[in-house]
């Protein structure tokens, strides 16, 4: 619940078996909370990836820090002009207009915790992100949501050399 100035004023709590799941094992999301539930304090999802797998291309935030919280394996993150590994227990904050990307390394896959804080509702975004990897969408539609979902893609040089060492064809989460 939130108050008419946008502020929470009752807990939010969502139960494990009540949160909305898109995709499938190995890589599925749990939508848990959204802008709309926390009085836009926050947006809150939940992220299962295989091993070798890459999550959304390189893109940054206009207006909100995103937060990655490792429940368990590992996940390669794109921080700017680095990439870093981060594991079980780690913390990352990655902060507004840092070009960020994140994938499995191989052999590992993850289980992770994603916060942006303040939030703004992303719920339809992962839910068309769905529909392209099923194919019921085109990749251009999550293109010209740039803006309403604020995420802004670009292309990082750094990605493209740790993600494409050795030549081996890595799995997408969504093809764009």
């Amino acid at each position: 619940m939130s108050s008419t100035d946008g502020r929470a004023t009752e807990p939010v709590l969502t139960r494990a078996g009540e949160a909305e799941h898109l995709g499938g094992s190995p890589n599925g999301t749990w939508l848990l909370a959204d802008a709309g539930d926390t009085g836009g304090v926050m947006n809150a999802v939940r992220t299962t990836l295989g091993p070798g797998t890459d999550g959304p291309p390189p893109h940054f935030h206009k207006r909100a820090p995103e937060l990655f919280f490792m429940l368990d394996g590992a996940l390669r993150v794109l921080t700017g002009e680095r990439v870093v590994t981060i594991e079980k227990g780690d913390f990352l904050l990655v902060p507004p207009l840092m070009t960020h990307a994140w994938g499995t390394p191989d052999g590992v896959g993850a289980d992770v915790l994603i916060i942006k804080a303040p939030g703004d509702d992303r719920f339809d975004y992962f839910r068309l992100a769905d529909r392209v990897r099923r194919g019921e969408a085109g990749p251009g539609e999550i293109f010209q949501t740039q803006e309403r979902f604020d995420n802004h893609f670009v292309d990082s040089p750094v990605w493209r050399q740790a993600t494409g060492a050795g030549g081996q064809a890595r799995a997408r989460l969504v093809d764009l």
